[in-house]
């Protein structure tokens, strides 16, 4: 069985957290994971092997996922393949999609515990003029940079991502002239944990793991504002090639104990509401789920028919005033 995902960190930790486990239950079922860059990339592989698929599962976005979806390169996950449906989160099965969500990421602001003091607690902090020049944001088209241009959009009081994000684009554009880089690499959480950059935005899970491996010199903070998920999904790809050994490795995966077992190893979310209670107070409170009321609700299938046009807007009217 070929189960596709994120590689580095990803990899590593899903599989002594998830693949590990499943393999020593199954001695009969090899499991083969086989690392992809990004969800884009994963689609590209998809659609390529569509008349011979090599993968059987993949962990994608949600949003690109949708569109493999629209393609028939994934077959619905029913209870067929699964008995844990029942008890996922409702962000967790989005409509349209034949994937479901198995791990929840969401926003954070990220900062160099030696250069900001005290530790931040609004987003606001990345517009402070003490840290001109200091701001490490990945831009659009990044997740990042969308998930970042709709929680600017509420900040300033728009009402509608689904609509319009000029709020959110004109707050960015004063963000701006703050911003030491649009490309940090080889991500955002070196530079920061570095000093070479003060303060800046990434995702959470990644940002725990490393914040353990800077020695407190990465920051991490959920903003008082709140934040927004990034749903990864769980997707069964038609005529995969072990189809009965992948829907096992599905019901394992969306299991509260493997949910569990990864949130503490690298501090995803759970989407399945009966692995919130067998995680660690510890590793609980460096997740979101101890703050779902704090996320806020966004339609990534209505942002992804958007992505063309927010990346425009701030190739026009943010990038440009930062030089």
């Amino acid at each position: 069985m070929v189960l596709t995902g994120y590689p580095g960190i990803f990899q590593e930790n899903y599989t002594k957290a998830v693949v590990e486990p499943f393999r020593k239950a199954n001695p009969d079922i090899q499991v083969e994971f086989h690392a992809s860059p990004n969800s884009a990339q994963m689609l590209g592989t998809l659609r390529a092997q569509a008349g011979a698929p090599q993968i059987d599962i993949v962990i994608m976005d949600v949003s690109v996922a949708k569109a493999a979806t629209a393609e028939g390169l994934l077959v619905p996950i029913d209870e067929t393949v699964t008995r844990h449906l029942g008890d996922l989160y409702p962000q967790a099965r989005v409509e349209g999609v034949n994937a479901v969500g198995v791990t929840f990421d969401n926003l954070v602001l990220l900062h160099n515990t030696d250069k900001v003091r005290p530790a931040p607690t609004s987003w606001n902090a990345l517009w402070d003029a003490r840290y001109a020049r200091q701001v490490s944001i990945p831009a659009v088209p990044d997740i990042q940079g969308i998930a970042l241009t709709i929680i600017a959009d509420k900040m300033a009081g728009g009402t509608s991502h689904v609509q319009t994000v000029d709020a959110g684009i004109a707050r960015l554009a004063k963000l701006a002239p703050n911003v030491q880089t649009w490309d940090p690499r080889p991500d955002v959480y070196q530079p920061i944990a570095s000093g070479t950059a003060a303060i800046g935005i990434g995702w959470n899970a990644r940002a725990q793991v490393y914040a353990d491996l800077s020695a407190g010199k990465l920051g991490v903070v959920l903003p008082q504002e709140g934040s927004v998920f990034q749903i990864n999904v769980l997707g069964l790809v038609h005529r995969g090639p072990a189809g009965k050994s992948a829907r096992k490795f599905i019901d394992y995966a969306l299991s509260a104990p493997a949910q569990a077992a990864f949130a503490e190893q690298m501090f995803y979310a759970p989407t399945n509401t009966r692995a919130v209670p067998l995680i660690s107070k510890a590793a609980l409170q460096r997740t979101a789920a101890g703050a779902m009321d704090r996320m806020m609700a966004i339609d990534w299938l209505e942002v992804a028919r958007m992505r063309a046009a927010i990346t425009e807007q701030w190739r026009r009217r943010v990038i440009p005033l930062s030089r």
